[in-house]
């Protein structure tokens, strides 16, 4: 079983629902597999009733639309945000998710998987931002500091450290037409690391055929998506 699986695994036989007009949901296994796979996910714990939850949430807010809205980027992250609230009343959620982006998940108020996730991942404060990889290994317990102190800059950190695969490697019907324990993951994997190598020692004869003294710095030519 692929990393993917263990990442629906937390949410199987679960209903995930868009804040959108609509509230649609999310609730068939391959659904939420095209949603979660090959992401980072956030689960945003929070409650209306919270001061600093609501002082949070519009930098939340902010934040997950540069990196996901195409009016800010040409291509959105590979991020997930699901409000897990802690509300005491479906009235006082209804009113926070106002707070969230349309485009986040939620699980609804009278799903009990909302108390569960928050003993799973032993959550003592509000807000706390969980970051997970793709394979539901813990990133960061809490990211709100970070979010607050680096903005969208922390998501080129998460993603590193999550060893992701770049979306923008992948042709867009390749990404749509891969099954969540694809067996063609580590092909582009190895793929992606040996063009990486090439470039790398393409730039090494350049710098000897210049006749540098000395080895040269390396630059990252990643740069930063935003």
């Amino acid at each position: 079983m692929g990393a993917f699986c263990i990442m629906v695994d937390l949410f199987v036989e679960r209903v995930l629902v868009k804040n959108n007009k609509d509230q649609d949901e999310l609730d068939t296994e391959r659904e939420i597999v095209l949603r979660l796979q090959n992401r980072i996910l956030m689960l945003f714990f929070a409650s209306a009733a919270c001061e600093s939850c609501q002082r949070f949430a519009p930098t939340l807010n902010d934040f997950f639309k540069r990196l996901t809205d195409e009016f800010y980027v040409d291509r959105a992250a590979q991020l997930v945000l699901l409000y897990i609230g802690l509300d005491q009343s479906e009235e006082q959620q209804d009113s926070f998710l106002k707070e969230l982006p349309k485009t986040c998940l939620f699980l609804a108020y009278e799903d009990p998987y909302r108390r569960q996730l928050e003993a799973m991942f032993n959550v003592e404060e509000l807000p706390t931002v969980v970051v997970l990889r793709p394979d539901c290994s813990i990133l960061t317990p809490n990211a709100v500091e970070e979010i607050l102190c680096l903005g969208p800059r922390c998501y080129r950190n998460w993603q590193e450290a999550a060893e992701m695969i770049d979306r923008s490697f992948m042709m867009s019907e390749d990404f749509e037409g891969t099954s969540m324990c694809s067996l063609r993951d580590p092909v582009r994997r190895l793929k992606y690391k040996v063009e990486d190598e090439k470039q790398k020692k393409s730039k090494k004869k350049s710098r000897g055929w210049l006749g540098g003294g000395g080895e040269a710095a390396e630059v990252d030519g990643g740069g930063s998506p935003w």
